[in-house]
């Protein structure tokens, strides 16, 4: 049973979000409130799985609040569900697992419960295998006119060129300007490598290695066109972890 909490200073938009969530099945509402206190003390009382919380609590902020609860447990699921758009960069780099827009969805709210099952089974599993998943990690992707929110397993490769980062995906590629180090920080080391100055790979993507020069390697990857260069050093690195 996933344990939820709703953290909402309306109280009968808090009774409605309660009701839609009770609907999504194995999901249960453990705590509903309207301000930051109650919320720090019902989350230690009742340790939910998930937090539904609005952004502005009465004048307080659901953002601090949200910081607060995830200091307590690093490993609960904050979803903020509010009418302030404007945060969701933020609240996304910082903490939050998704963000709903008011009014709220029946159908997309379900969706959000049952990543966040899928995700809780995943890591059971996971566990006890000693391996951590990290494929449904956010990455938040700013543009110039717009924010994108990516699944970090669903990245490729990312480039530099042009003073400018490219984040390949199978469909779609995604432009900033943040620096390859900033975006290389925010990977799983486990699954990402920085195989060249101007490229970092998915390591279970690669399809195959070739000889482009006597210090670098072409990189052909899987589900895209795109290629990546690879030092000689990353390549003994490679050689070394795979075997072959």
């Amino acid at each position: 049973m996933l344990k939820v909490m709703v953290v909402e200073d309306e109280e009968q938009i808090r009774k409605i979000l309660g009701k839609m969530i009770e609907k999504s099945e194995g999901c249960q509402v453990v705590s509903s409130c309207g301000n930051f206190a109650a919320a720090i003390s019902d989350f230690i009382n009742y340790r939910p799985d998930v937090v539904f919380m609005d952004i502005d609590l009465a004048g307080e902020s659901g953002l601090d609040c949200a910081k607060a609860i995830t200091e307590v447990d690093p490993k609960v699921k904050i979803v903020f569900a509010t009418a302030h758009s404007e945060y969701m960069a933020n609240a996304f780099e910082i903490y939050a697992f998704d963000y709903l827009v008011k009014p709220f969805d029946l159908e997309r709210i379900g969706k959000t419960l049952q990543r966040i099952k899928d995700m809780t089974a995943g890591a059971s599993e996971s566990v006890a295998h000693n391996k951590p998943d990290s494929s449904h990690e956010k990455l938040v992707i700013r543009g110039k006119e717009e924010i994108n929110l990516v699944d970090t397993g669903d990245i490729i490769m990312v480039e530099r060129t042009d003073g400018m980062t490219r984040i390949v995906t199978k469909d779609e590629v995604f432009l900033t300007t943040a620096s390859l180090s900033s975006i290389q920080e925010k990977l799983d080391p486990a699954r990402f490598m920085r195989c060249h100055k101007s490229y970092i790979i998915k390591t279970e993507a690669v399809k195959k290695l070739e000889i482009y020069g006597r210090w670098t390697y072409t990189v052909t990857l899987k589900d895209t066109e795109e290629t990546a260069l690879m030092t000689a050093d990353k390549y003994n690195e490679m050689k070394q972890n795979f075997a072959f």
